[in-house]
């Protein structure tokens, strides 16, 4: 070899030792989001803010919902604090561009991972916090017991939504037709399917439930029909570019998961001060710098899981009681989907 390539292969040698040290000893890159809310002092967090299940106030005007509870636990990991937040109402039409536009920091409502969002709108989703389908609402005076039997029906549909598109692959495919009622206002919704304005009312299994559970006596004249027509993960949404804001949405998510997994709720979360379990010492902190890694205090999921609680004390705070049997939404161990990567 002449000593000219003898040299570069010298270097080359010298720079893979070299770099991963370098790569080791970096700061972690700095959000400007986090800046920004750490500065600010609140968590300004995008919701619905009128799905049941999801964020709906209560009669005494606390949020709650799944969708207010993952807001709540961020402001938790990241200030300290579940209280040290405001919920932003969104509609279909603004919820992205209230992100876009730094209006809100993270968007957590009910919205579904689609690809066409995530290349175009520069946003992207963190982590899947609820599994979900487009489903059909109809009275039980109707006598329909099955989607099959809606050719030809008027349906109630929110415009701009990923289940437009499903209602119209599902009647292309299945050869029906159907005339849509597209209307904005969700409560304008309701009172259109609940006067016959429409045949049936579509929209998530899981909002399709909880607008049935806010009818209280009358829950029973509404009948969900069996089929789901679509795959809609549900997701928080956060601004692209910013990948330590991205890290620490994602890691909020998997920490509850984990908490859930190990035992570990908001009702004995303290007791676990003095424990050898090396994965409950490092998911609370109690070794490890895994809080310094995402930018927060290494208490972050401990503040999360005492305050806010693990993904089955969230589920059974906001859906069980709108009768949803828990299914995919259940630990990996438990016949579900949710798993979440080592905390290590």
């Amino acid at each position: 070899m002449p000593p000219f390539a003898r040299s570069l292969s010298g270097l080359a040698a010298f720079l893979a030792l070299l770099l991963p040290s370098l790569a080791r000893a970096a700061p972690p890159a700095a959000s400007p989001t986090l800046a920004a809310v750490l500065a600010r002092g609140v968590l300004n967090c995008g919701v619905a803010g009128n799905a049941a299940g999801f964020s709906l106030p209560d009669s005494a005007g606390v949020m709650r919902g799944i969708d207010a509870d993952g807001c709540r636990a961020i402001a938790a990991a990241v200030l300290g604090d579940q209280k040290k937040l405001k919920f932003v109402p969104t509609t279909t039409e603004n919820r992205f561009t209230a992100l876009q536009s730094g209006e809100i920091d993270v968007l957590v409502r009910e919205t579904t991972w689609t690809l066409g969002r995530e290349a175009s709108l520069g946003l992207e989703f963190g982590v899947i916090n609820f599994y979900d389908g487009t489903g059909f609402m109809v009275k039980k005076s109707s006598g329909v017991t099955s989607a099959r039997d809606l050719d030809g029906a008027t349906i109630c549909v929110e415009p701009g939504t990923s289940t437009e598109l499903a209602i119209a692959d599902y009647f292309r495919v299945n050869a029906m037709k159907y005339t849509p009622v597209e209307i904005q206002d969700l409560q304008e919704i309701h009172n259109a399917f609940l006067s016959g304005r429409c045949d049936a009312y579509s929209t998530d299994s899981s909002a399709l439930a909880g607008f049935r559970f806010t009818q209280g006596a009358h829950a029973e004249d509404f009948v969900l029909l069996p089929e789901l027509i679509s795959k809609e993960p549900l997701g928080p949404m956060v601004r692209k570019g910013d990948d330590k804001w991205f890290d620490i949405i994602r890691w909020v998510s998997f920490a509850e998961i984990t908490a859930e997994e190990l035992g570990v709720s908001s009702r004995n979360v303290e007791s676990f001060h003095d424990t050898t379990n090396p994965d409950i010492r490092r998911l609370l902190g109690l070794e490890g710098d895994l809080g310094k890694a995402l930018g927060l205090d290494d208490q972050w999921a401990f503040n999360v899981i005492r305050q806010v609680g693990n993904t089955g004390e969230i589920w059974q705070r906001n859906m069980a009681p709108l009768g949803l049997p828990r299914g995919l939404n259940n630990l990996w161990n438990r016949g579900g989907l949710l798993f979440a990567p080592p905390l290590r």
